[in-house]
């Protein structure tokens, strides 16, 4: 393929799901609902309602018809053409059985030419927001969804297919509870988004104290801990209206909230070193997935100019900390080179975001991209860095 053949498989470190309608209530108490989660129908078309209030954060969550995998592909290449985003999301089809079937979905890999995908939510990871304002709510909410995911999906499908629970710090106990559930269950990894949860007693640093009985039970059992891109709460402070859904309102002009991604991994990658949580709980692994990676070379710069105007404050050098804890899975459209520059090329995880609109159509034509990687470490890249993640590495 362009020039090398590969000899070894090609694992993809970020597919998604797109959840059943029931996903949010089919373990809920419907005594909940109103404070949870429940569907509502407007003008035809149907909606959750978050802690009572109407999300329309997708235009459909019922993702039938949904539009096709890679459709803003061009977008994210650069747009050639000049088209507006907005118009490359108008064809539909009819919602596709590997999109919510996991022996569909194994059909699937083989046909895209994966060996197995790391699967993560969809809705799923711009739900905690909406309902911040009630943490209780916001546990009640992923207890009942993780239940959902393991019925439907499982934790692990053949050694293929790895599902990832969601985790909320929103409330310490229920985190510490929900990840010794999910060991029970076989779970490999779980998930969170980038963001400061809102506790009962305000919104906290995820690395605070409060939250090490989490932080110490994913140290010893040696599970990765995912962080995805998801509705962080980031503000615009006036510049643009806020909300996950917010992006593309304004029409056809850009817009800080495209860069709300970067801030949100930006801050939370920063404030993992800056709390010093890997010197507490030095088994931690930490990867980043679709939070892009256009911010390490300025986070680099903000860990090394740190270091120096506070010198001693590190026992080590926070930039290889960084490098020996944190995995970074860049958007496909990202300089690559440029990442393994940062962190090295052992700690780069392909993902493709399939089956999303903002997707690599063909996951396995990534490859084009390592071009001038050697052979090792575009095995590192395709494939061995994700194996990495997923073996469980207890103290």
């Amino acid at each position: 393929m362009d020039g090398f053949e590969l000899d070894h498989p090609v694992f993809d470190g970020d597919n998604h799901f797109y959840e059943a309608e029931d996903a949010f209530t089919r373990h809920l108490d419907p005594a909940l609902g109103p404070r949870v989660a429940q569907w509502c129908e407007i003008n035809g078309r149907r909606y959750h309602v978050l802690g009572g209030r109407v999300s329309r954060a997708v235009t459909n969550p019922t993702f039938d018809p949904i539009a096709m995998p890679g459709a803003m592909y061009d977008f994210f290449r650069g747009n050639p053409d000049g088209r507006n985003p907005l118009e490359m999301l108008s064809a539909r089809e009819p919602i596709r059985p590997a999109y919510r079937d996991p022996t569909a979905r194994l059909a699937t890999l083989d046909e895209l030419g994966l060996a197995g995908c790391l699967l993560f939510p969809t809705l799923g990871m711009i739900y905690e927001e909406p309902l911040s304002h009630d943490p209780e709510a916001v546990g009640h909410l992923f207890r009942a969804f993780n239940r959902w995911l393991v019925e439907d999906w499982g934790f692990n499908v053949d050694d293929r297919i790895y599902a990832a629970p969601y985790i909320t710090l929103a409330d310490p106990l229920w985190a510490r509870d929900e990840l010794t559930w999910a060991l029970e269950q076989g779970a490999r990894m779980v998930v969170m988004r980038p963001a400061a949860p809102v506790t009962t007693e305000g919104r906290k640093n995820p690395f605070d104290p409060a939250f090490d009985g989490f932080w110490s039970l994913a140290n010893d059992a040696g599970i990765t801990v995912v962080v995805h891109a998801g509705d962080s709460g980031i503000s615009s402070n006036g510049y643009a209206t806020d909300g996950f859904a917010a992006t593309f309102s304004g029409g056809w002009k850009p817009s800080i909230k495209s860069f709300a991604i970067e801030q949100a991994i930006r801050d939370y990658l920063l404030s993992i070193i800056f709390e010093g949580l890997f010197d507490r709980f030095p088994n931690l692994r930490v990867a980043s997935v679709e939070n892009g990676a256009q911010f390490l070379p300025d986070l680099l710069k903000k860990l090394r100019s740190t270091a120096n105007k506070m010198p001693g404050y590190w026992k080590d050098d926070p930039v290889d900390v960084l490098r020996h804890h944190v995995w970074i899975n860049p958007f496909w459209e990202d300089d690559v080179d440029e990442v393994a520059e940062c962190m090295g090329p052992d700690r780069v995880v392909f993902g493709s975001d399939w089956p999303h609109i903002e997707a690599l159509p063909d996951p396995v034509a990534y490859v084009r991209e390592l071009k001038n990687f050697s052979a090792d470490d575009r095995r590192k890249i395709l494939y061995g860095n994700v194996q990495e993640l997923l073996s469980l590495r207890p103290t």
